[in-house]
């Protein structure tokens, strides 16, 4: 299969390096080969589908009928009509947009997708796909679990903030695969169980299978190097040390990447595999952010929902007579509040923010449609503490207060913003601040990738810097990174950051190509 794929993307007259490439199964171990394989994506959830869908030669073109509401963008649009927007200046037709994203060819990709979304429209996509299979770049996409990644264990009894439209890969509308499954769809918004197996059939139905491996897990990735003095074109793994006394006699070549895939016995094979390019596209979910504070290790203080809602599952916080407190302004806060709230259990809710923030997310959320979340920030506002009332009997919010300490003994120290403490008995704690990824495979834990190179990648306070047109890493070439991790939370927004990888990529491959010619063919893969 990928000895095929290679003479497609490099030519016809390769050599020996080709041929002995491993055949790759859907359904096989991965092997340590020495083959470099065009591109690795790191990560299964929408990002790397996506990324894998279009780097399957999947192309987006106007369509015949359709006129973008934009009229600027629809004039650009009909200027290049017979290329895709692969083959497009995507500088040129982000140009002058705005949404809710920070990378531009993320917005424009939402709004070719969903125009005026934002606007509370439901316009068609003014594109359609058409499969160009001599556009195929081969990559593989490792995971831990099954396509659609962190969505597989998000808890099942809230609804998405999106709506389902919004959730959708391009080329499969969510409403007709809840059609085709004889399932009604009650609202616009979905449970995360229903977007999880959408992913699954997803990356199956465009037939993506043969280029994803589950239950792989990365341990390390890491730069070749070559000397510009060896013969033998060795090459190697350089200490840190090394490269910076003698920087200018190594040559950067392709990246190194080991870890183990899990077998159904539970045991682990490790391998090893090549790539010249490597997309991280692992979201922000695995490494839930703490307090930092004393006491935070207690049994009794979770720092996930589904931690949570196991505990309140099992009955654990049944009958208990002291509050639940949670920490958090976030929507995942609010799930909590309302996981709680609906189980007749009482709340302490603690956050640093006043209730009247304009950046809190609830004054972003129109009411009709997020009723529940509204639901939330009214008792915020209306039920805070006050030394006359004490704690309320159902909910009790704390504006502008922190948590100092948790205690053996189930108790919590909370401070406010003046210096008053006060000292509450608890039945359990959910800490729900946000979260890191979990990029210990690169050197640094990442960091050194991201706008501030002191601190762990955030996707709000510090994602991955990046080229926003290519989402190439600004301090490593031949690394991308899209998603969470370049600050597009919304699967809306993280289909650009395959847009511009897809284009970045093609560009290379269509020079390597022309080189190649030039060449008279070459001798194998350089």
């Amino acid at each position: 299969m990928y000895v095929t794929i290679y003479l497609q993307y490099f030519g016809d007259n390769l050599g020996r390096k080709v041929k002995a490439m491993p055949l790759v199964e859907e359904t096989s171990l991965l092997e340590d080969s020495s083959v470099t394989f065009p591109v690795v994506i790191i990560g299964n959830g929408p990002s790397g589908i996506c990324l894998s869908y279009m780097l399957s030669g999947y192309r987006p073109y106007l369509s015949s009928e359709a006129i973008h509401p934009n009229t600027v963008l629809h004039s650009k649009l009909e200027e290049a009509r017979h290329l895709s927007i692969v083959d497009q200046d995507l500088e040129y037709l982000s140009e002058g947009l705005e949404g809710r994203s920070s990378n531009p060819v993320a917005v424009l990709f939402d709004t070719l997708l969903h125009p005026d979304a934002d606007f509370g429209y439901d316009y068609p996509s003014v594109l359609h796909w058409k499969l160009e299979q001599h556009h195929y770049i081969p990559h593989l996409v490792l995971g831990k679990g099954p396509p659609g990644g962190a969505w597989h264990n998000m808890e099942g009894s809230m609804l998405t903030i999106s709506f389902g439209s919004w959730m959708e890969l391009p080329g499969l509308k969510f409403k007709d695969w809840v059609s085709s499954k004889r399932r009604n769809l009650k609202g616009d918004r979905v449970m995360p169980e229903e977007i999880a197996r959408y992913y699954k059939h997803y990356v199956k139905v465009m037939g993506l299978q043969k280029n994803f491996r589950e239950n792989t897990y990365i341990t390390s990735i890491s730069r070749l190097y070559r000397d510009q003095d060896d013969d033998n074109n060795q090459d190697r793994d350089i200490s840190t040390k090394h490269l910076q006394i003698e920087k200018s006699n190594f040559i950067k070549r392709n990246w190194e990447i080991r870890g183990y895939q899990r077998i159904a016995d539970g045991s682990h094979v490790p391998f090893c595999l090549f790539a010249e390019n490597v997309a991280l596209a692992t979201g922000t979910l695995d490494s839930p952010a703490h307090l930092e504070i004393e006491g935070e290790d207690f049994p009794f203080v979770f720092h996930s929902m589904p931690e949570f809602g196991a505990a309140i599952n099992k009955g654990k916080l049944r009958g208990k007579v002291d509050p639940v407190l949670i920490v958090g302004s976030g929507l995942t806060a609010a799930d909590a509040v309302l996981c709680a709230y609906n189980s007749n259990i009482p709340v302490i809710h603690v956050f640093r923010r006043r209730v009247t923030d304009p950046s809190l997310i609830f004054k972003q959320l129109p009411k009709k449609l997020y009723p529940e979340y509204h639901k939330v920030y009214h008792m915020m506002c209306t039920q805070s503490y006050s030394v006359d009332s004490n704690l309320l009997s159902d909910y009790t919010s704390f504006p502008e207060h922190h948590v100092l300490s948790f205690k053996s003994d189930m108790k919590c120290v909370l401070q406010s913003v003046s210096g008053l403490k006060k000292i509450f008995k608890l039945s359990a704690a959910v800490v729900l601040i946000g979260s890191h990824p979990n990029l210990s495979f690169l050197k640094d834990q990442g960091c050194y990738l991201g706008h501030k190179s002191s601190q762990p990648i955030t996707c709000k306070g510090n994602p991955v810097e990046i080229d926003t047109y290519t989402y190439e890493c600004i301090k490593e070439a031949n690394l991308f990174a899209l998603g969470p991790l370049v600050g597009d939370n919304f699967v809306r927004f993280l289909k650009g950051g395959a847009l511009g990888v897809t284009r970045c990529l093609a560009t290379r491959q269509k020079k390597k190509q022309h080189l190649f010619v030039e060449r008279g063919g070459g001798d194998g893969i350089a």
